[in-house]
């Protein structure tokens, strides 16, 4: 579902490799690796140029596939579950897809479903919460990359078809919900025409996050020692800057 841009594919590969065992795919070891929505296939062309890895990749088309020994598995996933067995894979890679589905919580669950115990997954998603995004909320009500969308008319491979716009914190939720741990969060670029805003705005943004932390604490209780890490993040300078949140976790 995704045409990425090397930026992303090249942080998406980072977290890879960070978090799995460099015998897996090296030395003679085959790693197995399911990408969802490969568009045209340039993150699996990458990935082979680090080591040895087994491929499979599942879209809604195969049509915008260019790698000739590449075979698409056609899954709608707004509808069906990924069609592999448990603990079939030792990476799931994942990059600008889940604002295109629907249920996106439920892909999720099928992602852990389909990794192997230890197995690292690679996500990746608009970030809807750097400051340009959030003054374009306040001013227009619509996300950066979640403009208005045409009416009976999907258009699903352009950002005409993002359809659900994920904060960090709510991906960060349904992650651990669905079982994985050990998450982490990094961003492709922090947006330089967004640096003057950030110094102006930062500040303001941080005092009021730590005001209403201490209120959410003491008057709704919504927020405790198991998600305030999450929560602070919703302010940091990755959240505020970065343009793409690239988040990696294992099962």
């Amino acid at each position: 579902m995704s045409l990425s841009i090397p930026q992303i594919l090249s942080a998406t590969i980072s977290e890879a490799k960070r978090l799995l065992p460099k015998h897996k795919y090296t030395n003679g070891g085959q790693a197995l690796h399911l990408d969802i929505g490969p568009g045209h296939g340039s993150l699996i062309k990458l990935l082979r140029r680090e080591g040895s890895f087994i491929t499979t990749a599942c879209d809604y088309t195969a049509d915008l596939m260019r790698l000739e020994d590449v075979s698409v598995d056609i899954v709608d996933l707004n509808n069906q579950k990924l069609p592999y067995d448990d603990d079939s894979f030792d990476l799931v890679t994942c990059t600008e897809v889940i604002e295109h589905i629907e249920h996106y919580r439920e892909t999720l669950r099928e992602m852990h479903r389909v990794l192997k115990p230890g197995g690292a997954l690679v996500v990746t998603t608009p970030n809807i919460l750097n400051i340009k995004s959030r003054l374009r909320f306040l001013f227009f009500g619509f996300y950066n990359l979640f403009g208005p969308l045409h009416m009976r008319e999907s258009r699903v491979y352009s950002t005409g078809g993002h359809i659900n716009p994920v904060s960090y914190f709510y991906l960060s939720h349904a992650l651990m919900d669905a079982g994985f741990r050990s998450l982490r969060l990094t961003v492709d670029k922090y947006q330089r025409s967004s640096f003057v805003y950030f110094m102006i705005l930062a500040p303001l943004i941080k005092a009021h996050s730590l005001f209403n932390i201490r209120k959410e604490r003491i008057k709704f209780a919504t927020i405790d020692e198991s998600n305030v890490s999450h929560v602070r993040q919703m302010s940091s300078v990755d959240i505020l800057l970065g343009r793409t949140i690239i988040v990696s976790c294992t099962k």
